[in-house]
């Protein structure tokens, strides 16, 4: 039961929950499945992107950080576009940002389909799919308390799997346990270089690395039910540098030096497909469970984000009113119903849609993330460039290397969203994109902003009949 639209969120995400949901959000779909695309593009050179696109997220998020720390709130970036760049730019953040949860859960969930055929490859996908869908379902309409632990227990699980993997394959590499005598470093720059496909293949894999740090904005959103936003999302976005290293370099480097980085193929997540072409059985079923739980976990975090995102647009007057409507523990039974339904949707996608469909949505979701880094950032500018001196120095969590890290980042993400039109499989990103960006221009300009009018209109009108009393002569 639901009650009425004047109830909020509540803060019960606490300070180890906020910081394994940032670590969980970087390891999931584009880091198990994703990147043996990004491979194939750029070779063992992709470890160089990695770390490109993982400086430019890290200024992302430092600039998100600063906003974040001194106006924490549900709405997050979608509030900040609105109070900095204007109503519109606001209006299609949080939208955009919406359609990327949505986007992702629906790459989320065909990945998911597809580990689940590492065991069972009889039975249909869509089956596994649609249980999924209830259990998280499910467990996001309880309080934000009870997707704070699942989350932290379910990151947990992968960062744990992660390091036992790094570890097992240096063993491997070194002592040559369980493995072949193919596996070695030297894989890495032994068959075509280390950048086998040139420049030209590195700046392509840009277009799925960026995919794989999508998701990572989700600290910003957190920031709205911490209960001490001012240490936890410092704690959590100062990590990043951390887990970039850990989490992708250090990982697809151990990857691609036990097997050739050409033996990668798409069928299910490299990480399991070499352990059991090293003829490690045990690691890759091992390694199976893992990434289903990966895909689970950032199926969780996408319907938690985007449903906070929208709670907080409906509270700004850009989203039906509907959505504001709480349950009795806090949460947005309304939006977590929409992003139910949007994984409904990729059910029926995975029984109709060829297997490439995950590329697709991938290019989309990565048109939608970069528009939302975009907006990030150039809400901190704004915000920056309207302070004071005195305020820049009371800022609790300063964004660092202020302006040209700004201004260097606004151009690579530009580029980022350019790169999509080079591929014919990334091209339908920016129609999709632009075609959406031009709907939903038009949807504020027909039913938004007159509505936004109105409830200005209206709150001046108490001021206007006070001061019509003030004036009226006293009998």
């Amino acid at each position: 039961m639901t009650s009425d639209t004047s109830s909020s969120l509540q803060r019960g995400l606490k300070s180890r929950h906020i910081r394994f949901i940032a670590l969980g959000s970087a390891i999931g779909t584009g880091l198990f499945y994703g990147s043996s695309e990004s491979i194939k593009a750029a070779g063992p050179g992709v470890l160089l992107a990695y770390l490109i696109g993982g400086a430019a997220v890290f200024l992302v998020l430092r600039s998100l950080g600063e906003m974040a720390v001194a106006r924490p709130s549900a709405g997050s970036f979608g509030e900040y576009a609105t109070k900095y760049l204007g109503k519109l730019p606001g209006f299609l953040t949080g939208w955009t940002y919406a359609l990327e949860m949505i986007v992702v859960c629906l790459a989320d969930i065909t990945a998911l389909g597809l580990y689940m055929g590492f065991w069972f490859p009889d039975v249909p996908r869509w089956i596994w799919l649609l249980a999924a869908v209830v259990v998280i379902g499910v467990m996001n309409l309880f309080s934000v308390k009870v997707f704070g632990e699942l989350e932290f227990w379910l990151s947990f699980a992968k960062v744990v799997a992660i390091v036992a993997m790094i570890l097992g394959g240096l063993a491997i590499l070194v002592f040559g346990i369980g493995g072949d005598d193919g596996a070695s470093i030297s894989n890495l720059w032994s068959h075509g270089g280390f950048l086998p496909n040139g420049v030209q293949g590195l700046v392509l894999s840009f277009a799925v690395v960026m995919f794989a740090f999508g998701g990572t904005e989700i600290i910003g959103v957190t920031a709205g039910e911490a209960q001490d936003p001012e240490k936890t999302i410092p704690k959590a976005v100062n990590t990043i540098p951390v887990r970039i290293i850990l989490f992708y370099v250090l990982t697809l480097a151990v990857l691609m030096s036990l097997d050739p980085w050409k033996h990668i193929g798409s069928e299910g997540s490299p990480f399991v497909e070499i352990f059991a072409g090293l003829g490690v059985t045990a690691a890759a079923g091992v390694l199976n469970l893992v990434v289903i739980i990966a895909a689970l976990s950032a199926i969780n975090s996408d319907i938690f984000a985007a449903g906070r995102i929208m709670y907080g647009m409906a509270e700004r007057g850009q989203a039906p009113a509907v959505m504001r409507k709480v349950s009795r523990n806090g949460v947005p039974t309304m939006t977590v119903g929409i992003m139910i339904g949007a994984l409904l949707f990729g059910v029926v996608l995975n029984y109709l849609m060829p297997e490439r469909i995950f590329l697709v949505i991938a290019s989309i979701a990565t048109f939608a993330t970069v528009w939302v880094w975009l907006m990030i950032l150039l809400s901190q500018v704004s915000a920056r460039r309207k302070m004071t001196p005195q305020e820049v120095a009371e800022l609790k969590y300063p964004a660092p290397f202020w302006p040209y890290g700004q201004i260097i980042t606004i151009v690579f993400m530009a580029g980022v969203v350019v790169l999509l039109a080079f591929s014919e499989d990334t091209r339908i990103a920016l129609i999709v994109g632009g075609v959406w960006l031009a709907l939903m221009t038009a949807v504020f300009y027909v039913f938004v902003r007159p509505g936004l009018r109105r409830a200005e209109a209206a709150e001046d009108v108490p001021v206007q009949a006070d001061q019509v009393l003030e004036a009226a002569p006293r009998a």
